[in-house]
C-alpha cells in the first residue's frame, strides 16, 4: 500500500459562515476554488460518515500548503458543548499559528467569536479557541 499525500484535516463546525470568517479574516486562510462546496445528505454520506439521515455542507479552506475542511451538519447537529477538549484526550489536540503579537491578535480573536484562555498565558505563547471550542495555539515569533 502507498500513502500518496495528505488530503485535508475535517472540523466539525456549529456555524458555517461564522467559523468560514474566523479562519479567512482572522488567520488568512482562502476558501479552495479547486474544490467546490459541497452539500451531502443521505445514502452514500450516511454510509460513510455514519451518521443516519445526515445532511452535509462543507468548504474547503487553504494556508501554508494545509487544507482545513469546514464541515456543518444541518441534520442531526453538531454534538457536544464547545468546550475545549483537554490537551492530553487521544486524538487532535489543537491547530497552532506563530503570530508577531500575541497581545495585537488576542482582541481580534474574541471580536471574532473565539476565547482567550487566560490561564494558559506564558510569554511566547497561549491558547485560544475558535467559536466551537477547538484549540489554537498562538506562539509570538518575537519577544
Amino acid at each position: 500500500m502507498t500513502t500518496l499525500r495528505l488530503s485535508h484535516l475535517g472540523l466539525c463546525v456549529a456555524d458555517l459562515e461564522r467559523s468560514l470568517h474566523f479562519y479567512t479574516d482572522l488567520f488568512g486562510f482562502k476558501e479552495d476554488s479547486t474544490r467546490p462546496r459541497l452539500s451531502l445528505q443521505g445514502g452514500m454520506a450516511a454510509q460513510l460518515l455514519e451518521i443516519p439521515e445526515v445532511s452535509l455542507t462543507a468548504i474547503y479552506l487553504l494556508r501554508d500548503g494545509l487544507c482545513l475542511e469546514l464541515l456543518h451538519y444541518p441534520t442531526p447537529g453538531a454534538e457536544g458543548d464547545a468546550t475545549p477538549r483537554p490537551m492530553n484526550a487521544l486524538g487532535f489536540t489543537h491547530l497552532s499559528f506563530h503570530v508577531d503579537s500575541i497581545d495585537g491578535i488576542l482582541p481580534r480573536v474574541v471580536a471574532a467569536g473565539g476565547r482567550v484562555i487566560d490561564a494558559s498565558r506564558i510569554p511566547v505563547a497561549v491558547f485560544v479557541t475558535d467559536p466551537d471550542g477547538t484549540r489554537i495555539e498562538l506562539v509570538q515569533t518575537s519577544v
